[in-house]
């Protein structure tokens, strides 16, 4: 039932809507909406704001989209598609990334770049934060495309730097920036900060866990050459493509089952070696400590493993998928990396801080990032007890 794209007829014709984010004042607005009438088909936030258009004593339907988004906060980048209209819209902090392609004579609307190119598409501009555009005919039959605020309101943008770190593809491109770029940096910056060194002068073999961490990877192993520490890029873990992110699988024994069902080593590259292993992020710490498993049957010498990112200890509210503090690996263990460290029986552990993270944004402003996740700063207010399963009983 909470598939998207929603789709309702209200009085002025046929609304569908699909959207990427978190709204963060939800609770209030849907317990409103239940007490003056509504009846809810769906437990997601989405479908709020569809309510709240339907619910609009204004004319023009552009305008009721602008007092609906209004009404809500936290993150949404969203997609209406009305009779005659195709509307994009983007929350004024700009948490999550919406961009605009063209084909042909025909507009284009996706959260990454890559979706243009299966399409044959090109890639116009980035939807603003705070900007509602609207694709529609004209009087000619021509497609135009009209812009329009949805607050007066100055706010300072915070994209989601986990865009960069993890979940969008490299080959994207998001809030401006081509994705491979920041990623290469990340792992640029992570062995300038964080280098390893094989204890007997042998080249230290650089893995990554594939395949976010790929990009990572290579940024590590060109800086390690740079600053003179003997070292080789190479494959020491398959992928299989036929499963999915394992720290989005519902259980536990889920996620542990699918690590060994993911991954296989190349037992070659590993045997009697040392090895970096280049990780994005550790959140749970079930696929990290699955994966150090598996590289020892390979016998390597030793096994070090460095995040291109600092210690998730917070939930995010904005549409990541990691809501539960008590899930999180860095709260089990009170943020003690040596802690953690053994946990993971490694033999060495290392994260970028989140100043060394934000080093890596380069062609943006540090303080336009939200990094909530690893701060516990977050831009807009949240209620910290309310998860995606609220609604569900």
């Amino acid at each position: 039932k909470n598939i998207q794209p929603f789709v309702v007829n209200y009085r002025l014709g046929n609304l569908a809507i699909a959207h990427n984010g978190n709204l963060t004042n939800a609770k209030e607005i849907r317990e409103r909406l239940v007490n003056e009438g509504s009846i809810f088909q769906t437990t997601s936030d989405s479908e709020l704001i569809l309510h709240l258009i339907a619910k609009s004593k204004l004319e023009n339907q552009n305008d009721q989209i602008i007092e609906a988004l209004n009404q809500v906060e936290g993150a949404y980048s969203i997609l209406l598609l009305t009779d005659d209209k195709l509307i994009a819209a983007r929350d004024p902090h700009g948490f999550r990334p919406l961009c605009i392609g063209k084909i042909n004579d025909s507009y284009i609307i996706a959260s990454e770049s890559v979706a243009f190119d299966i399409n044959y598409a090109t890639y116009i501009r980035e939807v603003n934060p705070g900007e509602l555009v609207v694709i529609e005919k004209d009087s000619n039959g021509k497609q135009i495309i009209s812009s329009y605020e949805i607050t007066q309101d100055k706010v300072t943008p915070k994209h989601c730097v986990f865009e960069f770190i993890y979940l969008s593809r490299p080959d994207s491109k998001v809030f401006n920036s081509n994705v491979d770029k920041i990623r290469r940096k990340l792992g640029k910056v992570l062995a300038e900060k964080h280098p390893v060194k094989d204890k007997d002068g042998d080249k230290v073999i650089v893995i990554s866990v594939p395949d976010s961490s790929n990009t990572a990877a290579i940024g590590y192993q060109s800086q390690l050459s740079k600053q003179g520490i003997p070292s080789r890029l190479d494959i020491g873990l398959i992928r299989s493509h036929y499963i999915g992110r394992t720290f989005i699988l519902p259980g536990q024994r889920e996620r542990e089952s699918g690590v060994r069902i993911k991954f296989n080593t190349v037992k070659g590259v590993l045997e009697n070696k040392t090895l970096v292993l280049i990780d994005d992020s550790i959140v749970r710490g079930t696929t990290s400590k699955q994966l150090v498993r598996l590289l020892r049957e390979a016998n390597p010498k030793e096994i070090h493993l460095r995040i291109s990112s600092p210690p998730i200890k917070f939930p995010c509210f904005y549409g990541m998928d990691f809501p539960s503090k008590k899930e999180l690996i860095a709260n089990k263990f009170n943020t003690e990396i040596e802690k953690i460290r053994e946990y993971l029986e490694v033999d060495s552990l290392e994260y970028l801080t989140i100043d060394e993270m934000l080093e890596a944004m380069i062609d943006h402003n540090k303080d336009h990032f939200c990094t909530a996740c690893f701060s516990g700063n977050y831009p807009v207010s949240v209620i910290e007890n309310i998860t995606k399963e609220f609604y569900d009983n």
